[in-house]
C-alpha cells in the first residue's frame, strides 16, 4: 500500500440516486442473489453427493458454481446495503480487496469456461481417448491453472492500483470498486493502469472467447459429418448450446466493458455491462445447466425430493413444533 495515500475512504454512488427506486432495486437484487446462492449451492451439493456425476464435466461445473457463489458475494451484499442506507462508504483497503477478488473470480471463471469447452471437444470428438486425456490429474491441473492465472491477473491490477496516489475526490461512480472508475480518481497518471486493463484484461476475455468459438465450430462440424445417431447428436448439441449460452452472457459484456478505449465509455454503460456478467450469469448458470441437462435434473430430484428425505424433513418439522 502507498503510505502517502490521503484518501482513506471511498463513497460508492451505486446504481441509482432516486429514492423511489431503492426499495424496488433492493427486492429485485435480493431475489437474484438468493436465487444464485440456492441454485449454485444445489449444484455443488449434488455433484459432491452423487457418484454418477463425479466425471470431469460435472467437476468443472462444480468449480463454476463455486466461482459464481463467491463472485456475486463480492459485490451484491455491499450493493444491497447501499439500497437500504444510501451511498456506502468503503475503506481504501476494503476497496482494493473488493477489486482484487472481483478480477480474481471473474477471470478464473472466464478461463474455466474455456477449460469446459476443451473438455466437451475431447469428449465429443475423441471419445475413445477421453479417459486418457481428461484424467483426474489433468482435470485437477486445468482447474488449478484457471484459479491460479485468475489470481495472478487480479494481483497485477491490485498492485498497480495500490501504487496510485488518491487525494480526492473520493466518489466512485459504480456499485463496487472496479478498476476503471477507481483509477480515474487518481491524482497521478493512470494511463498505464488503463492500458493494462484494456490489453491484459481484454486479452483474458478475447483469448478464451475465440478458443471457445473455434472449439464449438469444430464440434458442430464433427457432429454434422461424423455422428449418424440423431439422439446422440441431439444430446451433444444440447450440452454445447447450454455452454455457449453461458459464454455469450459472460464474454460479450466483458469485452464491451474492457476492450474499447476507457475514455469512450460511460459509468452507466459500465455498470449495466457489469450487472450482466456479475449478477445475471451467476443466476442463470444453474438454470441453464439443470434445465438442459437430464442427468443433473434426475440427480436433483433424487437428492432434494426423494421420499426418504421428505420423511426426514417431516419428522424434523414435527420435532421442532413439538
Amino acid at each position: 500500500m502507498d503510505n502517502q495515500t490521503e484518501v482513506s475512504k471511498f463513497i460508492l454512488l451505486g446504481l441509482s440516486s432516486l429514492q423511489g427506486l431503492q426499495q424496488f432495486l433492493f427486492m429485485l437484487f435480493s431475489l437474484l442473489y438468493l436465487s444464485s446462492l440456492l441454485g449454485n449451492v444445489a449444484i455443488v451439493t449434488v455433484v459432491i453427493c452423487e457418484p454418477r456425476l463425479r466425471i470431469p464435466m460435472y467437476l468443472f461445473l462444480c468449480n463454476l458454481s463455486c466461482l459464481d457463489i463467491f463472485y456475486s458475494t463480492v459485490t451484491i451484499p455491499k450493493m444491497l446495503a447501499g439500497f437500504l442506507w444510501g451511498h456506502q462508504g468503503i475503506s481504501y483497503t476494503g476497496c482494493l480487496s473488493q477489486l482484487h477478488f472481483f478480477h480474481f473470480l471473474g477471470s478464473s471463471e472466464a478461463l474455466l469456461l474455456a477449460v469446459m469447452a476443451y473438455d466437451r471437444f475431447v469428449a465429443i470428438c475423441h471419445p475413445l481417448r477421453y479417459s486418457l486425456i481428461m484424467s483426474p490429474r489433468a482435470c485437477l491441473l486445468l482447474a488449478a491453472a484457471a484459479w491460479v492465472t485468475g489470481f495472478l491477473h487480479a494481483l497485477m491490477h491490485t498492485v498497480m492500483t495500490s501504487w496510485l496516489h488518491f487525494c480526492g475526490p473520493n466518489h466512485i461512480h459504480h456499485f463496487f470498486c472496479d478498476t476503471k472508475p477507481l483509477v480515474r480518481l487518481a491524482c497521478n497518471s493512470n494511463q498505464l493502469n488503463l492500458r493494462l486493463l484494456s490489453i491484459i484484461t481484454g486479452s483474458m476475455a478475447i483469448g478464451p472467447f475465440v478458443f471457445i468459438l473455434f472449439s464449438y465450430l469444430y464440434i458442430f462440424s464433427f457432429l454434422r459429418l461424423k455422428v449418424q445417431s440423431r439422439q446422440g447428436r441431439r444430446k451433444s448439441f444440447s450440452t454445447c448450446i447450454s455452454h455457449l449460452t453461458v459464454v455469450a452472457l459472460l464474454y460479450v459484456p466483458v469485452i464491451f466493458n474492457y476492450v474499447p478505449p476507457s475514455s469512450g465509455s460511460s459509468p452507466r454503460q459500465d455498470m449495466i455491462a457489469t450487472l450482466m456478467y456479475n449478477v445475471v450469469t451467476s443466476v442463470l448458470n444453474p438454470l441453464i445447466y439443470t434445465l438442459r441437462n437430464a442427468e443433473v435434473k434426475r440427480a436433483l430430484k433424487r437428492r432434494l425430493f426423494s421420499r426418504q428425505l421428505l420423511v426426514q424433513k417431516m419428522f424434523c418439522l414435527a420435532a421442532c413444533v413439538g
